[in-house]
């Protein structure tokens, strides 16, 4: 029997080509993933007997309709698919398994399964717990090629964790750089769409900007459900600081007051934001502690105790912040003495003091968005030094709750900023107005003849804990 798998475009060879571990295919709307998935599964079935391929996607529905449907059709005759087991069986031995993860208790159907190759189709729409999880099901003893095939568009909760190994490319120590290898695909990419459907770049073209940089060529600097996607981070504007959020350090004139916000984890992140303040408001984190391992939203269990030595050991050494008074708000729920003595008695033992914060959600991310906005000339009034690494990479990942439409999805990992909304709504400010007083300087941070040092201070310290080695 002659089976005709079809002709895979350009972009789509490229991929199929690939031989590194971690394949990522995509990054836009349009560009003939699902049917590569297919392609390279059946491929790999016909050519390697009792190879087994696994295909996940994030709700059955979505298998049903993108992959079995069609394959149910395309391998009639051919393979038998078994529907107890959601499984096509080859006569050579070969199985093409599939799978979803709508949530963690999903992944209890994975244990103990081993599988030569897995394609997890739109991959960011799983969390990175998720993917590490079916990942760990690629294993056994036959010789075959052993590859994982990530499809993808920007956005989700996995969005993070795809940019950074795909896009950004920053890996940890256990990670490989030859181990990852990324193909783009653009809409434009696909030519039979592009024949049957040639209004279909029109309509990406019609969407909102940001959407389109997203769906239409791929951006993965913004996407559609982004919570905070005021927040630019633009290397290219660090300098002259205009439309960007994230710039140089720069040492602090010695009146601008000092601020300092906490949210409480042990399981989960703490977070501690410092901000110095401004003459007109604008406010700047200068410095930040965060307690999370190496896994993203994963705590390092230090008691309150030792979280509040370190924070007073950073406020005594480091010349941010050395001899400077320094008003603290936090969680009210660090207040609660129902089992003993509460967190905040804690700080109060240490020496460390902290105003009840206004943890109103609502609000709270409203003082967020107006500190954000950009003014006629640019300026925000809300800047990140670029060594607060843990703000800048959670706040451009944090989404909409799909319950409360007006929240984020507090399963997110959100510590930071929690924190930065209680620092917020205690100093709430106006919207941005359109037009801004001439009398402001174009630079805020022009402060010629104040007397100090605008250059960088010394290397400060790793503020970002990761966990410590038995």
């Amino acid at each position: 029997m002659t089976v005709t798998l079809g002709s895979p475009t350009e972009k789509q060879k490229e991929a199929l080509r690939a031989r590194a571990k971690h394949i990522g295919y995509g990054g836009a709307r349009g560009g003939g993933k699902s049917w590569f998935v297919r392609f390279k599964a059946k491929g790999m079935c016909f050519r390697y007997s009792g190879i087994r391929c696994l295909i996940v996607r994030r709700t059955y529905p979505e298998l049903v309709e993108n992959h079995i449907r069609i394959l149910r059709s395309e391998l009639f005759g051919i393979a038998r698919y078994n529907d107890k087991d959601k499984a096509f069986v080859f006569p050579n031995g070969s199985v093409i398994k599939f799978t979803y993860c709508a949530n963690d208790r999903d992944l209890d159907n994975l244990q103990g399964q081993e599988y030569d190759v897995i394609f997890i189709d739109e991959a960011t729409q799983f969390s990175e717990f998720q993917l590490k999880v079916i990942t760990a099901c690629l294993r056994g003893t036959g010789s075959f090629p052993r590859r994982i095939y990530y499809t993808c568009n920007p956005g989700g909760q996995g969005h993070g964790y795809i940019k950074r190994i795909f896009i950004d490319r920053r890996y940890n120590d256990d990670e490989r750089a030859e181990d990852y290898e990324f193909i783009q695909a653009l809409v434009t990419d696909n030519a039979p769409l592009m024949e049957s459907q040639p209004d279909y770049v029109s309509q990406l073209d019609s969407l909102p900007e940001k959407v389109r940089k997203a769906w239409r060529y791929g951006d993965w600097n913004v996407f559609s459900g982004q919570f905070f996607e005021e927040f630019t981070d633009d290397p290219a504007h660090y300098s002259d600081r205009r439309y960007t959020h994230v710039i140089e350090p720069f040492a602090v004139p010695s009146d601008w007051n000092i601020y300092r916000s906490y949210d409480f984890g042990y399981a989960k992140p703490f977070s501690v934001g410092w901000w110095a303040v401004d003459r007109e408001g604008r406010a700047y984190r200068i410095l930040e502690l965060y307690g999370c391992t190496k896994e993203p939203n994963e705590g390092v269990k230090w008691s309150p105790d030792r979280q509040f030595e370190e924070i007073l050991r950073i406020e005594r050494e480091h010349p941010f912040l050395a001899g400077k008074r320094i008003s603290g708000v936090a969680d009210p729920s660090i207040w609660d003495s129902s089992r003993g003595e509460s967190i905040n008695d804690t700080a109060v033992r240490h020496g460390i003091i902290f105003g009840k914060g206004d943890n109103r959600r609502l609000p709270g991310w409203m003082q967020m968005h107006y500190r954000f906005q950009f003014d006629e000339n640019g300026f925000p009034m809300l800047y990140v030094f670029k060594n607060c690494k843990a703000f800048i990479r959670t706040i451009p990942l944090l989404v909409y709750s799909e319950i409360h439409p007006e929240d984020l999805d507090t399963g997110m990992e959100d510590h930071v900023a929690d924190e930065t909304r209680y620092f917020c709504m205690s100093r709430p400010i106006k919207p941005t107005a359109k037009e801004r007083p001439r009398e402001i300087r174009d630079d805020p941070l022009d402060l010629e003849g104040d007397g100090f040092d605008r250059g960088l201070l010394p290397a400060t310290p790793r503020m970002i804990i990761e966990e410590e080695k038995e």
